[in-house]
């Protein structure tokens, strides 16, 4: 694990770019640097140290060394690629899992990704072919971006920050994307907050040489497998599938930990680790235990702690407060990157500062089980008969959204009938909408961009939308941009290494084949997890509904955070200074937040982060 900075150029640069660009990610790995520079091509890493703690220093090389390797992440399928690699005559130097990607690109070139089981940011260099390829892993859990400089150079690094110090790079602000941004609390990839720099999406690779700068996918190692989707049959797979990627992410050479809630996403990773390592330790958020109107009770920690004594672990649970919050506000919105409105990721840092006071550098999540397998609690509606009925034009806008807590359900889903599949893809999950987005930016800013619905419409354009299309596109879109995001910088911040066992390739190629009805069932949500693992877990977590961590981020910002309000919207801050907003936005922040119908409060965060992040970083 580490973090990776470099460039592909032929003007002069100074050498001190490299160690600029390097400290801005030393977070992602304190351990040790390693560096490279030959001709045109410079590249460093920052590590952390997880596997083969003592030959395991980068870069790492083919028998030749004409193949250079920075890599962020583990290969956990290394040790079965070692063999046979080794098999037919290649020596490796190092123990590191990261060795078997220089001499499989000497066995298969770019068809290697294709084999890899793991989560990973990797720039491999071709010495003799004077070519660099930038590949990212399939689900997207290790960050990776890029600045073209021209059709031929361009600069990479784990985090935009370390961009930030490579010299006249352009820093324009994105305006499209800061439109997007509150309708999703997050900037979609590809895309990022600076006009100039871009994302390399999930499962894909860039290759960069004499040729020009091309971006190609790569495909999932596990997709050809073919699946009996009877029960009887579907089940016990299930059951295989997550067992085995959960103990090949268990691959460490330190402690490792996990989150535990007491849901039945971390609950299933933690049983199954506690299984396989001589110890382990959970961690829980013990929060303050305001009503919340989505699940109830806000806070989840006796549970955690209860199933922790029944597996054994070191339990810690962690307690936090509004206050906590806020003093957490500003490493919050540095690490987040680029602004995210993400709140819930404010528990995941306060969780891998605890992590790593009590020595641990892994821990593992429950992230990705709901996109997979069908757990948001939206998804129980999405065959409901009312959406096959036809009613008359589709509308492509409006503001009535799951987030309308205020309203029955079936006044919600009556009021979402009217849209567009799009837009309902919006509705279901999402946030601020195009009409309250126009009343919150400046005039000058709205004026100039594209609905933020267009995500939607490139996943399908038709008006024929199934209930499992709903639910892949959160696995294409909100998966990648929210909670995996989420997990890597939350916990990088602390230098630990978060892990998602539940976005194994081998997982996500199962959840590409199952049907609705394995997902939910009889008003059941993640039928066929529940299934699965019902035999291991106690009734209650298998029978315990969906719970997130739902930070009561309305309740804050109407009382003890309304100075943060305040500031954002004021003629002194950052966003109305730049023209984002204007004079009225504040008086339309505060009658949003005033709406007891519909939880806007992440909306209006997303504005005091962005507003906090232009004074950090502008």
């Amino acid at each position: 694990m580490c973090g990776i900075a470099g460039y592909l150029t032929d003007r002069s640069v100074d050498e001190a770019v490299l160690s600029r660009m390097l400290a801005a990610i030393r977070h992602r790995g304190p351990d040790a640097e390693g560096r490279y520079g030959k001709g045109k091509y410079t590249a460093g890493q920052r590590r952390l140290s997880i596997v083969d703690l003592n030959t395991g220093d980068q870069p790492l090389f083919n028998g030749g060394k004409s193949v250079v390797l920075f890599y962020n992440g583990e290969i956990y399928n290394y040790s079965e690629l070692r063999k046979g690699l080794e098999a037919k005559g290649y020596q490796f130097r190092t123990h590191s899992d990261g060795e078997v990607i220089c001499h499989l690109y000497d066995e298969v070139g770019e068809e290697l990704f294709s084999k890899l089981d793991g989560m990973f940011a990797i720039a491999l260099w071709d010495e003799e072919q004077e070519r660099l390829i930038l590949a990212r892993d399939l689900p997207g859990e290790k960050p990776l971006y890029y600045s073209l400089l021209s059709d031929h150079e361009l600069v990479f690094a784990s985090e935009i920050k370390s961009l930030r110090y490579f010299p006249g790079i352009d820093l324009s602000l994105n305006h499209q994307s800061i439109w997007d941004y509150p309708s999703f609390l997050w900037i979609p990839q590809p895309a990022t907050i600076y006009a100039s720099v871009s994302s390399l999406m999930p499962g894909r690779m860039l290759i960069a040489d004499a040729s020009g700068i091309r971006i190609k996918p790569y495909a999932n190692p596990f997709s050809g497998h073919e699946l009996d989707l009877c029960d009887d049959a579907i089940v016990p797979t299930t059951r295989s599938v997550v067992e085995k990627a959960v103990i090949s992410r268990l691959l460490s050479d330190v402690p490792v930990g996990c989150f535990l809630s007491g849901g039945l996403d971390s609950s299933i990773v933690a049983t199954i680790a506690a299984k396989n390592l001589p110890k382990l330790s959970t961690f829980t958020i013990g929060f303050e235990d305001l009503e919340d109107p989505i699940h109830g009770r806000s806070d989840e920690s006796p549970f955690g702690e209860s199933y922790a004594k029944t597996l054994g672990a070191t339990h810690h649970t962690i307690h936090v407060t509004a206050k906590t919050f806020l003093e957490n506000l500003e490493t919050f919105c540095r690490n987040g990157d680029q602004p995210t409105g993400i709140s819930s990721g404010l528990g995941i840092l306060s969780v891998a500062e605890a992590a790593r006071k009590a020595g641990i550098k892994v821990l593992l999540s429950g992230d990705g089980a709901d996109e997979c397998f069908g757990g948001y609690s939206w998804y129980e509606y999405l065959n409901d008969p009312l959406f096959s009925t036809p009613s008359g034009a589709l509308q492509t806008t409006g503001d009535v959204s799951f987030q309308n807590f205020g309203l029955p359900v079936r006044q919600r889903i009556e009021a979402m009938r009217a849209y567009s599949p799009q837009y309902r893809a919006w509705a279901w999950h999402y946030y601020a909408s195009e009409r309250e987005k126009g009343r919150l930016f400046s005039r000058e800013l709205a004026n100039s961009v594209r609905p933020s619905r267009r995500f939607f419409d490139e996943f399908n354009g038709s008006d024929d939308w199934s209930a499992g299309d709903y639910i892949r596109q959160d696995r294409a879109f909100y998966l990648p941009n929210e909670m995996l995001t989420k997990l890597d910088r939350m916990t990088m911040a602390f230098s630990v290494e978060g892990r998602a066992p539940f976005v194994a390739p081998s997982v996500l190629a199962l959840a590409d084949k199952l049907e609705y009805r394995h997902m939910v069932r009889d008003g059941q949500l993640k039928w066929v997890l529940r299934r699965a693992f019902e035999d291991v877990l106690p009734e209650d977590v298998i029978r315990r509904p969906k719970h997130g961590f739902n930070v009561p981020i309305d309740h804050w910002l109407r009382g003890e955070w309304s100075f943060l309000v305040d500031r954002t919207f004021s003629a002194d801050s950052a966003l109305y200074k730049h023209g984002i907003i204007d004079a009225k936005s504040g008086d339309v922040a505060r009658e949003m937040l005033r709406d007891r119908e519909r939880l806007n409060g992440h909306s209006i965060f997303c504005f005091v982060i962005l507003n906090m992040w232009m004074e950090m970083w502008g």
